[in-house]
């Protein structure tokens, strides 16, 4: 990875923005009267904001629920990230505490001015292709998320990518050591192999090895001073089509552990960070909501309002073309 020299880099860059084929645009008043007026009483900035993390019954929040908590954060247009359909129980994996395709398309059909889907599948089985063509086809913005136990450059994997480079949509990357997505160290290979694909980094082990000197892969919150050069900061750095969203526990700790640190890494990848909350609590606001805690780290901690603007709106907006 390191050697890669200037060439193909610069091959990779142009692959993968031409395969994205965005521009910018103009910014869309997304926002509602009741959602302005949550924002300008909790006396943030009433512009636009993407979730692009977010579950259906999650942990068995309702809709109605989750409706209320997305107005509450002040959130403008939502991604609702399906989880796999439930199986024969033979594939070792544990049942996720959201529900699938289907449940997150009928949310975003029954509100179309406030939610998108994503589009998921278990990797390598009769109907993997199949089922995530079907709700891609119907306007699915993104597959994934991707939290399966098998190793990141797998044949199985690789399906899923190649299906997202035929229809020019992003990957969402759940990394955690030992449990989901191994050979987090070998994944510039598949950058590589898939330039047009743009990947969206998230979770413990992504957020840890911002870190040059993060030693123990079990440590999955890290606290402490950052060093410079960890393999996340690479990937960002070095491969045009890696991205990342700023969702979770996992994330909101690397915002926190060195807040010096953090205005630096906000300002080199001001292009490829993105708002998401990952909660699954009802209420969007204060310290009982992880998003919201998320919302208020990267206000502060955002070098300016430009880069602030592009975390929360703009980012999401190019990316999932909104």
């Amino acid at each position: 990875m390191a050697g890669m020299n200037n060439a193909r880099r610069k091959f990779i860059k142009q692959s993968a923005w031409a395969g994205l084929g965005l521009a910018w645009g103009g910014d869309v008043p997304f926002l509602d009267g009741a959602s302005r007026k949550a924002t300008e009483t909790q006396g943030l900035n009433a512009f636009p904001i993407i979730d692009i993390h977010q579950h259906t019954d999650y942990s068995g929040r309702t809709n109605s629920e989750l409706l209320a908590h997305q107005k509450t954060m002040g959130i403008s247009k939502t991604i609702l990230l399906p989880s796999w359909r439930p199986g024969d129980g033979k594939t070792g994996r544990e049942r996720w505490p959201t529900t699938g395709n289907e449940a997150c398309y009928r949310l975003a059909q029954q509100y179309p001015d406030q939610f998108f889907f994503g589009a998921n599948e278990l990797p390598g089985t009769p109907d993997t292709r199949r089922e995530i063509e079907k709700y891609l086809k119907l306007g699915a913005r993104v597959i994934g998320e991707l939290k399966y136990p098998l190793a990141c450059d797998a044949p199985e994997m690789q399906q899923l990518y190649q299906i997202a480079q035929e229809y020019e949509v992003p990957v969402y990357m759940h990394w955690q050591h030992n449990s989901y997505n191994f050979g987090f160290e070998r994944f510039h290979k598949m950058l590589e192999k898939y330039p047009k694909v743009n990947f969206i980094g998230h979770a413990q082990t992504w957020w840890a090895n911002i870190d040059k000197n993060y030693k123990d892969p079990t440590n999955l919150y890290p606290k402490g001073k950052v060093t410079y050069g960890g393999l996340t900061e690479r990937l960002l750095s070095d491969y045009p089509n890696m991205l990342s969203d700023l969702s979770a526990g996992s994330g909101l700790n690397a915002l926190l552990r060195d807040e010096a640190f953090t205005r630096e890494f906000l300002e080199r990848h001001q292009d490829k960070l993105i708002y998401g909350s990952d909660c699954s609590d009802a209420v969007g606001t204060g310290k009982e909501c992880q998003g919201a805690q998320t919302l208020a780290a990267i206000r502060r901690l955002a070098p300016n309002k430009d880069i602030e603007r592009k975390l929360l709106y703009k980012n999401a907006k190019r990316l999932f073309r909104l």
